[in-house]
C-alpha cells in the first residue's frame, strides 16, 4: 500500500485528507509543518507522494517544494499542491518549482484522486 504524506498546518484539513486517502486505499501520515517532514526525509523515510500546502508558518510549502526538487534523492517524489491560494502567479510558481499538479481547497474526493493519478503518472508510476 502506497504511503502519502500530508504537509499542512491545518489539523482539520489534515484529518479530512487522511480520510480521503484511506477511502482511496492509501496509508497517510501527516505533518503540521514542513520542517518535521524535511527531517523525516533526511532521516531516510520516503513517501510515495506528498500533498503539500503553501501557507505554513516558518517554512512555506513553496520553500519545502524547492528543497525537495534541489535534492537528487527526493527529485522524483510526486507532489500535489493543495492550497486555498488560487492566484495564477502562485500556481505558476509551484508548477515551475516542480509541483506535479495543483488543486485548490476545499477538494472533493474525485478531484484529489485525479490530481494524485496525474502526479504519479508524471513520474511513470501507475496506481
Amino acid at each position: 500500500m502506497k504511503q502519502v504524506w500530508i504537509v499542512d498546518d491545518d489539523e482539520e484539513m489534515n484529518r479530512a485528507v487522511q480520510l480521503m486517502l484511506r477511502l482511496l486505499g492509501f496509508r497517510a501520515r501527516y505533518f503540521l509543518a514542513a520542517r518535521p517532514a524535511a527531517k523525516a526525509l533526511l532521516a531516510g523515510e520516503r513517501p510515495d507522494l506528498i500533498v503539500l500546502d503553501i501557507n505554513m508558518p516558518e517554512v512555506t510549502g513553496l520553500d519545502f517544494l524547492e528543497f525537495l526538487r534541489l535534492r537528487k534523492e527526493f527529485k522524483n517524489v510526486p507532489v500535489v499542491m493543495l492550497s486555498t491560494e488560487a492566484a495564477d502567479m502562485l500556481v505558476d510558481k509551484a508548477l515551475a518549482l516542480g509541483a506535479d499538479t495543483y488543486v485548490t481547497k476545499p477538494v472533493a474526493l474525485e478531484e484529489l484522486e485525479a490530481a494524485m493519478r496525474k502526479a504519479f503518472r508524471s513520474h511513470g508510476i501507475t496506481i
